[in-house]
């Protein structure tokens, strides 16, 4: 009797575990040879995202060299001027052509005007020794005629670079400058000796700068003049 009743709870107790394993596999979900795994999920969402247009791949965030930033090669230029700017430009990458051609621009007005007047401390500061020593020479003669110059600017109408390059370490650059001015040289009672205060003149000049490339002083002294051929 008391082994048919420990049969009975047997059985009962099975019931009641399959019930349960049913339910659990109702809940929990079951996977079959295709379906992926954690992992293999995981795999499958990063190589997603390799090919999503919205994500940049690796290889893009390498940095990338502006063309605008690469010094010209003189090698690749059949120009020399250009070669002549790119030699410049790899020895001082604080150089600029416009911004030379600019002060240059000051420059010129203002060694005219200080030879005009014979303001020898200005000239000083932006001559060469041999330059300044011309100048020095052509005030002198003006001194012994008792002449005065008198000359005005007008305007620069162009100011172009025609010859740039290294030469050892000074940065060396001539540019053709055409300006309009009025020069008037008078004697010691006021008179005109020579020039026109009525009459505007082109005139071209062609004057050669030099700075060391190496030097903190930014500043470039005129090395050379020279009327046009």
């Amino acid at each position: 009797m008391n082994e048919g009743f420990h049969f009975l709870d047997i059985i009962f107790f099975a019931m009641i575990a399959a019930f349960l394993v049913l339910r659990l596999r109702s809940v929990l979900g079951r996977r079959d040879n295709n379906q992926p795994r954690p992992r293999d999920e995981r795999i499958k969402r990063e190589q997603d995202a390799e090919t999503d247009g919205n994500v940049i791949d690796i290889t893009d965030r390498t940095t990338r060299v502006d063309q605008n930033d690469q010094v010209p090669d003189e090698d690749r230029s059949d120009d020399p001027l250009a070669a002549g700017l790119a030699e410049i430009q790899m020895a001082d990458n604080s150089f600029d052509p416009k911004d030379f051609t600019g002060g240059a621009r000051s420059a010129f007005e203002m060694i005219v005007s200080a030879f005009a007047i014979g303001d020898i401390g200005t000239l000083k500061t932006m001559l060469s020794d041999d330059v300044l020593e011309n100048f020095e020479s052509a005030l002198q003669q003006r001194l012994e005629a008792q002449e005065t110059l008198e000359t005005t600017v007008i305007g620069i109408k162009s100011a172009d670079i025609i010859e740039a390059g290294m030469q050892n370490k000074m940065a060396v650059i001539t540019l053709k400058f055409v300006s309009e001015q009025v020069n008037v040289t008078r004697d010691t009672e006021g008179h005109v000796v020579d020039g026109d205060p009525n009459q505007v003149t082109d005139v071209t000049d062609i004057w050669t700068f030099a700075r060391s490339a190496k030097s903190r002083n930014p500043n470039w002294k005129l090395i050379e003049t020279r009327s046009p051929n």
